[in-house]
This record gives C-alpha cells, structure tokens and sequence, in this order.
C-alpha cells in the first residue's frame, strides 16, 4: 500500500504501469484519476491545501481499511495539493483484487472518502473572485452506502 500527498504533477500512465507491472496473483486492478473541473467556465485555478502529517494519517487509514474490507493486494493514492488549472490531474487510486467486484468497489469506497472526508480545502479562483468550495449532498450521501 502506498499513499502519497504532493505538490507535484503525476503521470497517471507510469503510476498505474508500475502499479500493475508484475502481477500474477490478482486478477483485477482498477484505477481512477481525479481531474480539476471547470464546469462553470472562466476558472484560473484550483488551489487545494492540507495539513501535512494530519492528511497522511487519514488517507493511510482510510487506505488501509480498504486494503482490509476487500482483502486486497495492494492499493495506491495520489492526491495533490496547491495549485491547478483545469484539466490537470487532483488525485489517482489504484487497487489490486483477486476479484474485479472487490477492485471496483474498493476503488469506489476511496473516491467516495477522497471527495467528501479526506482533509483536503479547495479553493476555486476565477478572474472576478475566490472561493471555497462547499462540500455536496450528494457526496456526502455517496458514504452512507459503506
């Protein structure tokens, strides 16, 4: 397992080679990256801060309970913080399961917690203005299923 907090761009295709890369006792990996939306237009950046060590701790916990829950072989998160613009990858998860249903349902357990628990704060910055970014029902509700 390996959880990763930094400033850095990634390269989604070599995290998930090297995610992948050598394999034989999985039978499924499912990955998934995060991508800084503009859905209203006229966004500059997307500034997003953390606690470091605070933030670490979380995500290797909530990492490590899915790695438990679904009995996985291994599971990988990236999340990035300071600032980006649109298009530009937020975060990446990986996870390696025997089977595809534990994978995806692993893989859907971390996003759901990195989009609405995760101590993350963004701030969506446009020509006019700043402004944080308020947490959504909907997310929110993502989490009761788990």
């Amino acid at each position: 397992m390996r959880v990763v907090v930094q400033d850095a761009p990634f390269d989604y295709g070599k995290e998930a080679e090297a995610f992948a890369d050598g394999r034989h006792d999985m039978g499924a990996i499912v990955t998934f990256a995060g991508i800084v939306r503009d859905i209203a237009g006229g966004l500059d950046v997307m500034e997003i801060e953390h606690y470091p060590g605070m933030t670490e701790k979380a995500l290797e916990k909530i990492a490590a309970e899915a790695v438990d829950r679904w009995s996985l072989g291994d599971a990988l998160v990236i999340h990035r913080y300071g600032r980006m613009g649109a298009g530009e990858k937020i975060m990446m998860v990986a996870t390696a399961a025997r089977h595809r249903k534990d994978a995806f349902e692993a893989a859907e357990y971390l996003m759901d917690y990195l989009k609405s628990r995760a101590p993350f704060w963004k701030k969506e910055h446009t020509a006019q203005d700043a402004g944080w970014v308020a947490a959504k029902d909907e997310d929110e509700a993502a989490l009761d299923r788990w």
